[in-house]
């Protein structure tokens, strides 16, 4: 054999050699993800990533990704159990959901020899803001002290489950004796609620907003009255993290760049959402919008890890979970914190900030800018590609009879509720008219007649501020 025969003969076993390490052969590597798009808070972390192509922007391509192509595959559920089950099952290698399925995920992978890891929260409430209860719109009932003794339907081992025992526990009241709960899922709801066959529901994002929004429900209890903190995020399966760390990260990254998408023009990307959903954009604002009614914080705060270590104890308690799970093993703020980087941002900063998503924005009326958000109101005009804001409910209302007045359709009216600062759908609202003719908004009408108290004035309804305001011309 010649020399140049040996060297060629030699260089060829070498090259094999690293084709069956994997360091230079090109790689076909499957990117799969579960998406929740109906749960409308798991956007940036499924349906825009998807909708706007933002994977492929940050998946890796030098390195040991070289000469990888990427096999990317999309999946769309309405609910967290069956995503975990086609995780463990080795179909999918991400998955978004709330703190309840997102726990069960953590259990079925430990119970089947393996892990999943929880790797950033996606948009949630330190408050509880997102679960929330309804009842039909002709029901009598005004807050949850009007349910004891009455029957309350809730998708079982959810994270509104947990919001509905915490808050019957609040009550002082026994789950098993003091009230019927049963199970039933959102799309059994809604009809039912319309039927008038249950005389409660309680449920995660976005239909406590949305069932109202529909007409035929009314919120009676918003989850942050339960002081339980919620959030939906992202998983990944743990041997899938440890061999594509910075694919990982690059899904970190795309939602982050989601995130900044929907903040800068949330108008739009809620329009967006709609369309692929079917979930009204009004509804969708109200959640993503700013001093929306859930923060995107992708940083694991205190509550939020809290949130977690409450879902697996409610749900051993509820004998959907026989094991625990170590939080320190399952919780990891590695990739979030690489990707945060990365884009620019400060994870140590941004976890200590609990602000909603801000508004900078000047009256549509005063034209002054706009500095006290707990009096803020906005309107959305059909045919405007940009909500109108305003410093207080009576100069929004002003404007809105200005408006009908030339003939213009109206989206939607926001308010916010003067004590918890969440954001509410007007004509959902009570308000108090202070002896000056000013405005304040409440969920409740039990929060409305206490401020009333407190501070003078009367409690009025959305067609009662309306004509209030009317009257004082």
């Amino acid at each position: 054999m010649s020399s140049f025969s040996f060297v060629r003969m030699t260089a060829a076993v070498a090259v094999a050699a690293l084709g069956l390490t994997g360091i230079s052969r090109a790689e076909t590597i499957r990117v799969a993800v579960g998406t929740q798009d109906t749960t409308i808070n798991c956007a940036t972390g499924g349906l825009l990533i998807r909708e706007l192509k933002l994977l492929e922007k940050f998946l890796p391509r030098d390195g040991k990704y070289k000469d990888a192509s990427y096999d990317i595959q999309w999946k769309n559920f309405t609910s967290g159990a069956p995503l975990t089950n086609e995780m463990v099952a080795g179909k999918l290698d991400f998955g978004a959901m709330a703190d309840f399925p997102g726990s069960l995920n953590g259990v079925a992978f430990q119970k089947a020899g393996r892990r999943s890891l929880f790797i950033s929260v996606l948009s949630g409430s330190t408050k509880g803001s997102g679960n929330g209860i309804v009842v039909p719109t002709n029901s009598a009932v005004q807050s949850i002290r009007d349910l004891k003794g009455k029957t309350i339907s809730v998708p079982f081992a959810s994270t509104s489950h947990g919001m509905l025992l915490r808050a019957v526990e609040a009550e002082g009241w026994s789950p098993e004796t003091d009230v019927n709960i049963i199970t039933q899922a959102p799309e059994v709801a809604g009809p039912a609620l319309q039927a008038n066959k249950i005389e409660a529901h309680a449920d995660f994002v976005p239909f406590a907003e949305l069932f109202p929004w529909r007409g035929f429900a009314r919120k009676i209890f918003d989850g942050s009255q339960a002081s339980a903190p919620t959030f939906h995020g992202a998983l990944v399966d743990a041997e899938y993290a440890e061999k594509y760390p910075e694919i990982v990260v690059a899904y970190l990254r795309a939602a982050l760049e989601a995130d900044r998408l929907i903040a800068e023009e949330p108008e739009k990307y809620s329009d967006l959402i709609a369309k692929v959903t079917g979930i009204e954009a009004e509804v969708v604002y109200l959640f993503h919008g700013p001093l929306g009614l859930q923060t995107r914080d992708v940083t694991w705060k205190p509550e939020y890890r809290q949130a977690v270590a409450t879902s697996i104890k409610t749900l051993k308690f509820l004998k959907r979970a026989d094991s625990d799970l170590d939080i320190n093993q399952f919780v990891t703020e590695k990739y979030i914190r690489t990707a945060l980087s990365r884009a620019g941002g400060d994870y140590e900063a941004q976890s200590k900030n609990y602000a909603q998503l801000p508004l900078k924005a000047k009256d549509a009326t005063t034209g002054a800018d706009i500095t006290d958000f707990s009096l803020v109101a906005q309107i959305w005009v059909k045919d405007e590609p940009l909500v109108r804001h305003y410093s207080t409910p009576e100069n929004a209302l002003k404007a809105l009879a200005g408006l009908e007045k030339e003939g213009k359709a109206v989206r939607v009216v926001y308010a916010q509720d003067r004590e918890s600062g969440i954001k509410l759908f007007a004509n959902q609202a009570w308000f108090v008219r202070s002896p000056k003719g000013e405005l304040s908004a409440f969920l409740l009408k039990d929060g409305a007649e206490r401020w009333s108290k407190q501070h003078g004035g009367a409690v009025v309804d959305y067609a009662g501020a309306r004509e209030s305001l009317v009257a004082s011309r």
